[in-house]
């Protein structure tokens, strides 16, 4: 029996609640931390979602709708957002959630010290208007603006400057790090970072929660022959992912459902456009190659998108040619075409920036937090070394690699991206092309230093500009300069595959965000 559901957007199994249970799910990585202002991840983000509420989420078919905040308006002629907040609720320590609060979840999650503080670059003034009323003043008009925040979280004032957690601490952690106090739908039960964390249900939650679990209990398991043990086994009733290699095995088990789509997130490689030397691999100490564009353009024609995507996915993933999928707002269709692979070309531009003889340089790979992650590093590691760019593979663990990426600690590196709750082409614009900017709040993500006074000109505009066409045009211009100056190298359109055991209903979102309150347990 051909047990595959398939999604091409956002898809959804319903199921009429059944007796409440207890719920089991893996995943590949461990979420590093309970602060939602600290680190800006899915496996984050998240994760958290499902203890913390924002002002405004995603439903299950990626439209925004009320949250915290009951509603918004425009304010004046483009002047910002009126946020009007929903009444009666409360934190799980049974606080009472105000406007207040909201200011605080401001001046945190804007502050220096948080990961996603380019959220906020918008923001010129934060003005509460009475308990219940909070006006969001933008440097100009910016019709995404909610959709942006769906996922900023909100914090109590109280619990987190009584605990010494007032501002984030990506780096050494405080008592937000291992302890949640927020309003959503479940609570935090027990943490043991690496091992188990466990969640229980927030009886005091404003909403309908539409589960039936008593308790939920998340186990990273990096290896995926180990997860999918446990999941045949019934060990977890959910796993994400589910090896590509495995869904045609597991979709024929009457056991096991596969849930499959394509996730919102491009795959791509960056560069340190900044630094004046490599610091890995033969050649440390040496002038950085990759200053040079012919460098960068050489490394995307040395790399066969086309094989990746058979060898190591399938055919289950897409090719990428920019930050956003073909499915999103802003998708530049006049930039459709990604570079063809063509060594011979790779290595004509190599000789001609004057690395005819090629070099060494280090390569920086997290092995547990895309699905694949290290296998398609290894894979583009041997395509380089067939042009002559020796790469030094360094694959290591997310908890460490987003460190070492913020400490100027590679050569290039792997990243994906996913927009956030926008789903438009400004959100990776605004966190990994604008030049970075600590009072601007811009170019967070941006670890390489990539930097074009054009497309830091532009970003203001394509923010406040209402007329499609206009707004395409200038994201079509955005494009082209991005991938002209190969500022990065898009890759693939990641995809989504997810296993349950046959009595679990849920939802699986284009985001790969997993919202507990959508699961039944049959």
């Amino acid at each position: 029996m051909n047990r595959i559901v398939s999604f091409l957007a956002a898809g959804a199994v319903l199921a009429t609640v059944a007796e409440a249970e207890e719920f089991r799910w893996a995943g590949k990585t461990d979420p590093q931390t309970m602060d939602p202002h600290a680190v800006s991840s899915a496996p984050v983000l998240g994760f958290l979602n499902n203890v913390y509420d924002g002002l405004v989420r995603m439903s299950k078919d990626m439209t925004l709708e009320p949250s915290l905040a009951e509603s918004w308006e425009p304010i004046g002629d483009g002047e910002g957002w009126r946020f009007n907040l929903r009444r009666g609720v409360t934190f799980h320590d049974g606080a009472a959630f105000d406007s207040d609060d909201v200011l605080f979840s401001y001046e945190r999650a804007s502050d220096e010290s948080s990961d996603v503080r380019s959220w906020f670059s918008p923001v010129a003034d934060v003005r509460v208007v009475d308990d219940f009323t909070v006006e969001f003043h933008t440097s100009a008009p910016n019709p995404l603006f909610p959709a942006s925040i769906a996922n900023w979280m909100m914090m109590d004032r109280g619990w987190a400057e009584a605990n010494g957690a007032a501002r984030p601490d990506k780096e050494s952690g405080n008592f937000a790090t291992l302890n949640v106090n927020g309003t959503g739908a479940f609570m935090l039960a027990d943490r043991q970072p690496g091992l188990t964390t466990t969640l229980v249900p927030n009886e005091d939650w404003w909403d309908e929660a539409g589960h039936n679990i008593t308790s939920a209990t998340f186990t990273p398991i990096q290896n995926p022959a180990t997860a999918v043990a446990a999941l045949l086994s019934g060990d977890v009733d959910f796993v994400e992912p589910v090896p590509i290699q495995d869904a045609a095995r597991l979709a024929s088990s009457e056991e096991v459902n596969i849930i499959q789509g394509i996730e919102t997130r491009t795959i791509m490689l960056g560069f340190a456009h900044e630094a004046e030397t490599l610091k890995y691999g033969a050649n440390a100490g040496d002038a950085n190659p990759f200053r040079d564009v012919r460098v960068r353009e050489a490394v995307a024609k040395a790399i066969n998108v086309d094989a990746i995507l058979q060898t190591v996915w399938r055919g289950s993933a897409q090719p990428a040619s920019q930050f956003v999928t073909p499915a999103l707002s802003g998708y530049s269709e006049a930039n459709a075409d990604r570079p063809a692979f063509d060594p011979e070309a790779s290595k004509a531009l190599l000789e001609e920036a004057g690395y005819g003889d090629g070099f060494g340089f280090g390569l920086k790979c997290p092995n547990d937090r895309y699905p694949n992650d290290e296998a398609v590093c290894q894979a583009i590691t041997a395509m380089l070394a067939q042009v002559g760019i020796d790469a030094e593979l360094d694959a290591m663990p997310v908890s460490n690699y987003w460190p070492e990426l913020r400490a100027d600690n590679f050569d290039m590196y792997l990243l994906g991206w996913s927009p956030g709750g926008s789903l438009d082409h400004e959100h990776p614009l605004r966190f990994l092309a604008s030049t970075p900017n600590e009072e601007k709040r811009l170019g967070s993500w941006n670890f390489g230093g990539y930097s074009n006074a054009r497309i830091d000109e532009l970003l203001p505009s394509i923010q406040a500009e209402i007329d499609p066409a206009s707004r395409q045009a200038m994201l079509d211009e955005v494009t082209e300069i991005y991938q002209s100056e190969v500022a990065y190298v898009p890759l693939y359109v990641q995809p989504l595959v997810w296993g349950t055991r046959a009595n679990i209903d849920l939802t699986q979102r284009p985001d790969n965000f997993f919202i507990l309150r959508w699961v039944t347990v049959n």
